[in-house]
């Protein structure tokens, strides 16, 4: 079966990659460093659990979009989706998965599949869209705890490297500014899998005019930029999890603090 990336990434690549998130912005957020090619091309995946498409693939192109503004990375501008069961899902290092009805069981081929996805390297956004509703919250606990029984989801610390993979963040919020916390599966040394109840998509969608078409509340724009920053630093997240070493990020981390943002 094909690695989480697709195309394998090296170490080296991977050092570069996370690297030039941080020299991004000591040299001008206006300046796009080079590209990887296609061949390392980021896609931000959509998963299919059965429920509807078209919302979600919104949102996943918004993301590319403002990862690709925001950073030195490139994500593909037209993202697909993939299935839990399928070898597609193994093209791509970060799976977004967006839901508000509950759903019925996943297959063995279906759990199975996420267990070897987050054993292989990959990354799970999980986005309860109704920031609140009961029924995908219970759905999800219940496939996690079948995926990773010894595993349970745990409220992530304010400390957490997600908070500061590119951005420097207090708390998260989306849509809605829901819990003071995020909650995520710890796999070895990294967090495989993010829960959140705040609807970080919703904040991200966009109508066939380009304007935002979801409310944000109670903050507003400043809370839907928060929520844009947050989506970004969970992509980072993802991409260079395995390079987080403060003194990488130092200089970008100083610049942000210095400037008060």
């Amino acid at each position: 079966m094909p690695g989480v990336f697709g195309v394998r990434w090296g170490r080296l690549l991977l050092v570069l990659t996370c690297f030039s998130v941080s020299l991004v912005s000591l040299v001008s957020l206006s300046r796009r460093a080079a590209a990887f090619g296609d061949a390392t091309a980021v896609e931000i995946v959509s998963l299919n659990v059965g429920n509807g498409g078209d919302d979600v693939r919104n949102v996943t192109e918004r993301f590319a979009w403002e990862v690709r503004k925001r950073s030195s990375v490139e994500p593909i501008l037209e993202p697909g989706r993939a299935r839990l069961d399928k070898a597609s899902l193994f093209r791509s290092p970060f799976v977004y998965w967006r839901g508000s009805e509950e759903f019925p069981p996943l297959s063995e081929e279906a759990i199975e599949g996420l267990r070897k996805y987050i054993h292989r390297g990959g990354f799970i956004l999980i986005d309860d869209a109704t920031a609140g509703a009961e029924g995908f919250d219970r759905a999800v606990r219940r496939e996690l705890l079948r995926a990773f029984p010894a595993l349970p989801l745990k409220p992530i610390s304010a400390d957490h490297t997600i908070y500061r993979s590119f951005y420097l963040l207090q708390r998260p919020v989306g849509r809605v500014q829901g819990p003071s916390f995020l909650e995520g599966i710890t796999y070895g040394d990294r967090i495989a899998i993010v829960y959140s109840r705040h609807d970080v998509g919703g904040a991200f969608q966009r109508d066939r005019l380009g304007a935002w078409s979801q409310a944000v509340v109670p903050g507003g724009e400043a809370q839907r930029e928060r929520a844009i920053r947050l989506g970004v630093n969970l992509v980072l997240y993802a991409l260079c999890t395995d390079y987080k070493d403060d003194q990488v990020h130092a200089p970008f981390i100083m610049r942000r603090r210095g400037s008060g943002r």
